[in-house]
């Protein structure tokens, strides 16, 4: 009979009868069994919690990490958000909403473009009535009905050409040839517009130096090779030199200050795209750290500003190590409750919940702004600040009573960010104009990623110098509201002509 092995009354007796000696010795070889069943038990409870650990590491997304959405394999189930339905103008009994406007939406019509830019009209009048066709039809002064169209001309780009003559010098006996103007050897092929047209398909239009080249063959006509066109970008690149610099020089200076990064490639290396937004203009650096180190060398170590960003160790050292002011997003600290919501213990899920309700309370809130005057509004931020820390600090699970998950378990991990860190997620209470996100510096970057995508990164040190500027130029003039191309096109110039380059300084003109 194996050690084991269940006995029935008969068996039972026959033992019983056999002796001390034989009921000890089958006692013994139960107990040494059911040990080594229960042991092994153990370490499949072990394992089961590693796997099921692993299982919600592996189902982060944007929804409950810091992972982008792009990162997702396949599409998410679509929510339904508040207010759609009937009362946003969708179909009944679930029908699929028809393309283009929404019964209830306002209307939208492109606006005329300004009659200065108008250089032909062309008149329409009635010979009789279009109803009755009576000829009993006359003018009447009121505005006609319009209709614009635009087209391109046939030849949109002109050739100048430079000539030097030769003369004979008698004293030499040689020919010398008059110079050619300093600006027409700088501009080279392209001038200033075409030149600052190739970077703006570059780095606004996210195109390639293959597809740019296709374009000027065959809607301009105008051959060149992608070895020149390259050559176009670094033209522009020196002209946008001080402009970056003079941004570069102010960051130190702000008082308010968004920072995030994204991963960069370069010839399959790894590099890192830093983007810092102030208020009036954004400036992207690309370096080969995601460290501190890019702060100090940017910001300096005696930084006086707000810095918002996420959670990320770069930002929590710079804090700690220099006394900065930082507020962490809190659009990220939900991404990171939301991940403990669907672990597998209990306590911990009832941990997450509770915790993301309070924050959802806050930004309740953040959200009735307009409805309160400001020290009522903080008042009420106050109150509604005091439940999350509360929460998160005093209301985790002990690690006894998540079983099978050995310490330190993601709930006291969300508890000691608070402890340490918890007091940045809040600076926004007490710091006018400080935003409890870092959605601004996110939205920033998010034309870099689709760059990214695109080229495929950078190939050189020129290469990525030249994206830093054009990207900072870009992402400012967007900012301030004026147009890339005329900026590009007005620092080619000044590069050219020897004169004050363009500011994109506030206050510049």
């Amino acid at each position: 009979m194996s050690a084991m092995t269940p006995m029935n009354p008969d068996q039972a007796e026959e033992l019983y009868a056999s002796g001390k000696a034989a009921v000890v010795e089958v006692l013994c070889r139960q107990q040494a069994g059911l040990v080594a069943v229960q042991q092994q038990n153990e370490l499949l409870r072990q394992k089961v919690a590693l796997l099921e650990q692993e299982i919600a590491r592996l189902s982060k997304d944007s929804s409950t990490s810091h992972k982008p959405p792009s990162s997702a394999i396949t599409r998410p189930p679509r929510r339904d958000k508040p207010g759609r339905g009937k009362a946003a103008g969708q179909p009944p009994n679930g029908e699929k909403r028809k393309q283009g406007g929404q019964p209830g939406q306002p209307k939208h019509n492109r606006e005329l473009l300004p009659a200065e830019v108008v250089e032909r009209v062309q008149p329409y009048g009635l010979g009789c009535c279009p109803r009755c066709e009576s000829e009993e039809v006359w003018l009447v002064d009121a505005p006609p009905r319009v209709h614009q169209q635009v087209e391109l001309r046939e030849i949109v780009w002109e050739v100048e050409e430079h000539r030097a003559y030769a003369y004979y010098c008698r004293d030499c006996e040689a020919l010398q040839y008059a110079e050619f103007p300093e600006a027409v050897v700088k501009e080279g092929l392209f001038k200033e517009r075409l030149t600052a047209l190739v970077a703006y398909m570059k780095h606004v239009g996210h195109a390639s130096f293959s597809t740019i080249r296709k374009f000027l063959r065959d809607v301009l006509g105008v051959p060149v090779s992608r070895g020149y066109l390259a050559k176009l970008i670094q033209k522009v690149s020196a002209a946008l030199e001080q402009p970056y610099a003079e941004l570069l020089a102010r960051l130190p200076l702000e008082t308010r200050l968004n920072v995030d990064e994204t991963g960069h490639k370069e010839n399959g290396e790894r590099f890192w795209t830093w983007v810092f937004k102030a208020e009036l203009y954004v400036l992207f650096r690309i370096d080969k750290s995601r460290g501190s180190a890019v702060l100090i060398e940017v910001l300096g170590k005696e930084f006086d500003g707000v810095l918002g960003c996420d959670y990320f160790s770069a930002y929590r050292k710079y804090m700690t190590d220099f006394n900065v002011t930082v507020q962490f997003c809190l659009a990220h600290l939900i991404r990171d409750i939301r991940y403990l919501t669907p672990l597998p213990d209990a306590p911990t899920r009832a941990y997450g919940e509770r915790l993301l309700q309070a924050v959802r309370e806050l930004f309740a809130v953040i959200h009735s702004r307009a409805e309160h005057p400001a020290a009522a509004f903080r008042e009420a931020l106050e109150q509604a600040k005091a439940p999350i820390v509360q929460i998160a600090v005093d209301e985790v699970p002990r690690p006894e009573e998540v079983a099978g998950h050995p310490p330190p378990t993601a709930a006291q991990n969300m508890a000691n960010r608070f402890r340490r860190h918890g007091a940045a997620y809040f600076e926004f209470i007490t710091t006018p104009g400080i935003d409890p996100t870092n959605n601004v510096a996110e939205q920033a970057i998010r034309f870099i990623v689709i760059d990214r995508h695109v080229t495929q990164g950078t190939r050189s040190a020129r290469g990525r110098t030249a994206s830093e500027r054009l990207w900072t130029i870009i992402a400012t003039c967007a900012v301030q509201g004026r147009s890339a191309f005329a900026f590009l096109h007005q620092a080619l110039h000044t590069l050219w002509y020897v004169e004050p380059p363009p500011s994109l300084l506030p206050g510049a003109t």
